[in-house]
C-alpha cells in the first residue's frame, strides 16, 4: 500500500492562535496533494516553554479533549486525514503530560501516546513539567494504519522502536523539539545533527519500517537574560525500511509530502530476518539499569 504523509516544520508563530492557522493552512495544501497522514512537531502550539521552569507556564495545559484537540479533530474531519499533533496535557490538577494525540480520518480521536522519556539538560528542563507516560509503547489504530507514535527523547532508544515494531506498529513516528545551543561550536553542531539523523534511521533499518519525524526550526530566545536560547534545528525527515531518505527538509519553514509504500516492510523481513533471529532467550539484562561485571577470583 502507497500512502502520502506530509510533516509541518515550522518557526513559533508568536501565539497559540498563529500556530494552530498556520497549521491549518498548511494540512490544507498537504492534504490538496494527496497527504493522508500529517505529522505535527512536538508542542506546536507554543513556544518550547521547557527552557526554564516558571509554574505559570502549567496555565498553557488542557484538558484532552479540550479546545486543541476540538480545533484538530475538525481539521482531520474536514481534510479526511489522519494528524498526529502534540500537546501539553493536563490529565487532572497537577498532574501533566508531554502528549501526542491521533485523530482519524473521521475527526475521532483513535489514540494517545504519553512521553516516555523525559530529559532534564540545560534548556530542556522537561522533568519539571512532564510526568513519565503511563501507556506503554503501543501503536494507534487508525484508518490507515497502526502508528508507533514516539515523541522526541524517545528516539534515542532503540528498545522503544523496537516494542513498538513488536506490537504491529506499520510506521515509527517522532514530533521533535531538538535544537543546538547557539554557543556551541559549529563542528559539534553537525556532529549532533548527524547523530540525531543517524539513530533514528537506525531504527528504520533494524525494524524494516519507515520513520517519520518532524522537528521545530527557527530560534527561540530565552526568557532569561544570562541564557542563549535555543536554535531548533529543523532537518525534519521521512526514511524508508533501508533508512533510504525520501524527504528531509533543511532549517526553514517546510511542508515535506512523502510517499511511503508500506509493503516493503513485508519483502525485507523475509530477506533480513532481524525478527526471527533475536535471542529473545539471552536478553534478560535488558531490564537491569546496569550490569555490574562479575568479580574475579585473587585466589
Amino acid at each position: 500500500m502507497k500512502l502520502k504523509a506530509s510533516l509541518i516544520q515550522h518557526h513559533h508563530q508568536g501565539s497559540r492562535a498563529a500556530n494552530q492557522q498556520y497549521i491549518a493552512d498548511q494540512i490544507k495544501l498537504a492534504t490538496q496533494q494527496g497527504a493522508r497522514l500529517i505529522v505535527l512537531q512536538e508542542l506546536h502550539d507554543h513556544a518550547y516553554f521547557c527552557q526554564t521552569e516558571e509554574v505559570d507556564h502549567f496555565d498553557l495545559a488542557e484538558i484532552i479533549p479540550g479546545p486543541s484537540s476540538q480545533f484538530f479533530a475538525a481539521l482531520a474531519d474536514q481534510h479526511q486525514c489522519v494528524i498526529v499533533s502534540s500537546l501539553f496535557e493536563q490529565r487532572t490538577k497537577g498532574l501533566y503530560h508531554n502528549t501526542a494525540v491521533v485523530f482519524d480520518t473521521d475527526g475521532k480521536l483513535a489514540g494517545l501516546y504519553r512521553k516516555m522519556h523525559i530529559p532534564e539538560d540545560p534548556g530542556f528542563h522537561e522533568k519539571f513539567y512532564f510526568t513519565p507516560g503511563d501507556l506503554g509503547f503501543t501503536p494507534i489504530q487508525t484508518n490507515i494504519g497502526k502508528l508507533g507514535v514516539l515523541i522526541c527523547w524517545d528516539q534515542w532508544y532503540p528498545e522503544a522502536a523496537r516494542l513498538m515494531a513488536l506490537a504491529g506498529a506499520e510506521l515509527l513516528i517522532y514530533p521533535t523539539a531538538i535544537g543546538w545551543d547557539p554557543l556551541d561550536e559549529s563542528a559539534e553542531q553537525q556532529r549532533q545533527l548527524a547523530a540525531w539523523r543517524t539513530i533514528q534511521v537506525s531504527h528504520a533499518i533494524s525494524n524494516a519500517l519507515p520513520v517519520l519525524s518532524c522537528n521545530r526550526v527557527g530560534h527561540e530566545p530565552s526568557p532569561r537574560p544570562d541564557a542563549p536560547g535555543i536554535d531548533f534545528w529543523g532537518h525534519s525527515f521521512v526514511c524508508g525500511p533501508q533508512g533510504e531518505m525520501i524527504a528531509q527538509a533543511d532549517q526553514s519553514d517546510e511542508t515535506l509530502i512523502a510517499e511511503i509504500d508500506l509493503d516493503r516492510t513485508e519483502t525485507l523481513r523475509r530477506i533480513w530476518p532481524f525478527l526471527r533471529d533475536r535471542r529473545i532467550d539471552a536478553y534478560a539484562g535488558l531490564n537491569e539499569r546496569f550490569l555490574s561485571m562479575p568479580q574475579r577470583s585473587t585466589s
